[in-house]
């Protein structure tokens, strides 16, 4: 069985979008001066805030997806 693109695309979308926001948000609160007045960023928290994120939305952008073709599947079939 092939996966809808109607719920894998959207799903993957939405996904990637947290993922930059999680990291941007992340990355920018995360920054600190050191000793000499050099900001150094936060990448690795913020590489690690975007994947939980990513990971995070994309299942459930689908698993909504998924309960909304459904449901509209069982709808069509009932009318």
């Amino acid at each position: 069985m092939r996966p809808n693109p109607w719920i894998v695309v959207p799903a993957l979308l939405m996904g990637a979008l947290a993922a930059a926001l999680g990291w941007v948000v992340t990355d920018v609160s995360c920054r600190q001066p050191d000793l000499n007045g050099v900001v150094t960023p936060c990448s690795g928290w913020a590489t690690a805030i975007a994947a939980v994120a990513f990971l995070g939305v994309t299942v459930g952008v689908g698993i909504l997806l998924v309960l909304v073709y459904r449901s509209l599947t069982e709808w069509r079939e009932k009318h």
